[in-house]
């Protein structure tokens, strides 16, 4: 079975899409087949992605002219970025994936497959309202997102951006026909053929000879994000080893301070005890000069004991902290070294792929591909047989 993917910008007409209005191409006595997956306030969504920034931002100035009352109307009514996205996916058309006919469970079963890893695929684009309709003439997805960037120089340090959240995903566009947008849609739909092939259905790419190419490069995207993705996380391991290691020398510090506390209670005068002044009695010399020391001394001790406590936890602590931190951070140069040969093999496999198709063609490699297919499902056909 061969169908085509359909990514579209969708209006954004988001009660149509949850229903609260119904067009005339909408069977009501279907409606109840929909999901609906989350509905959100666009404007409560502002507020809890955006609020806190907001005030941030609002208390560095010093005129009040140039402080944001609302960002989401400022988003509104600017011309840079829109206050939020829809796409609309597809599976096939109304002729041979119709909502009526017996596929249409099938699409429902890979588009809901699709949705469930969307929002952990694209951390960058809030999802606030989607659905998948199964009232129309062919099953599909509508998905409403916010884009946005955190860390932001200018504006905002968190701020609506679309070009910049899709940067953020390592979708960094290079021309025109490639730009952030057209890489990610790309890569969206080599996600959602990956689903179809699991449940039986080839993607038909029209217009294109790509295809095949384009599932390793896809892969070896998925590998390259993946690579980074560790090598942020090591960074961050370093990151805390170095302020584990600051912990260490403020350690050194105050055993040196310990050494100090030491010379001190030897030769410092405030700790001494002098020598009896002539005709002094013993009950006057005690009162005067015995007491005074020992309060001092015990004042002393109690501040010892108690850093000292302070600091033997914080080194059980910290110490095992280290050793997790170590063991953690082994385990992923481990994982990052094979996803960086995995991503390599990938590469030569891809580089292999264009050398064959250049050599035998089009057409007949994409023959011999669709035979290796068939012999593989044969294999595993006479597979399930036999353990049955």
């Amino acid at each position: 079975m061969k169908r085509t993917i359909s990514v579209e910008v969708g209006k954004g007409s988001v009660n149509h899409n949850s229903r609260k209005f119904k067009a005339e191409n909408v069977d009501g006595a279907r409606s109840h087949l929909n999901i609906d997956y989350c509905n959100e306030r666009i404007q409560d969504v502002y507020q809890m992605q955006f609020g806190a920034a907001q005030e941030r931002f609002n208390a560095r100035q010093k005129r009040a002219d140039r402080r944001i009352p609302n960002y989401y109307e400022k988003i509104c009514t600017g011309h840079q970025e829109k206050p939020f996205h829809e796409i609309i996916i597809q599976i096939g058309n109304k002729d041979d994936m119709s909502a009526l006919g017996e596929s249409a469970e099938l699409a429902k079963t890979v588009l809901n497959e699709y949705y469930q890893g969307f929002q952990a695929r694209n951390p960058n684009l809030y999802v606030f309202s989607a659905h998948l309709h199964m009232d129309e003439a062919t099953p599909h997805l509508h998905i409403d997102f916010v884009p946005f960037i955190t860390g932001s120089k200018r504006g905002l340090d968190t701020r609506v951006s679309l070009k910049q959240a899709l940067a953020a995903q390592s979708f960094k566009g290079g021309t025109r026909s490639d730009t952030e947008w057209n890489q990610w849609v790309r890569s969206e739909k080599a996600d959602l053929a990956a689903k179809m092939e699991r449940h039986g259905i080839e993607w038909e790419q029209k217009g294109t000879h790509d295809k095949h190419l384009s599932v390793l490069d896809y892969k070896k995207q998925e590998r390259s994000r993946e690579v980074q993705q560790l090598g942020e996380e090591i960074d961050e391991r370093r990151c805390e080893v170095h302020n584990l290691q600051q912990q260490a020398e403020k350690y050194k510090q105050a055993l040196e301070d310990c050494k100090l506390t030491q010379d001190m209670l030897e030769t410092a005068p405030e700790y001494q005890l002098p020598e009896p002044p002539a005709l002094m009695s013993a009950k006057t010399y005690k009162t005067r000069f015995v007491d005074a020391l020992v309060e001092r001394l015990k004042k002393l001790a109690k501040t010892l004991l108690a850093r000292y406590f302070e600091v033997l936890n914080d080194y059980f602590r910290i110490n095992a902290n280290n050793g997790k931190l170590y063991h953690e951070n082994e385990n992923l140069r481990a994982d990052n070294a094979w996803l960086s040969q995995k991503n390599d093999r990938l590469e030569i496999a891809n580089r292999n792929y264009s050398l064959l198709r250049k050599r035998l063609g089009k057409q007949q490699l994409d023959a011999l591909v669709e035979q290796a297919k068939a012999a593989k499902h044969t294999t595993r056909s006479k597979n399930e047989t036999r353990e049955r």
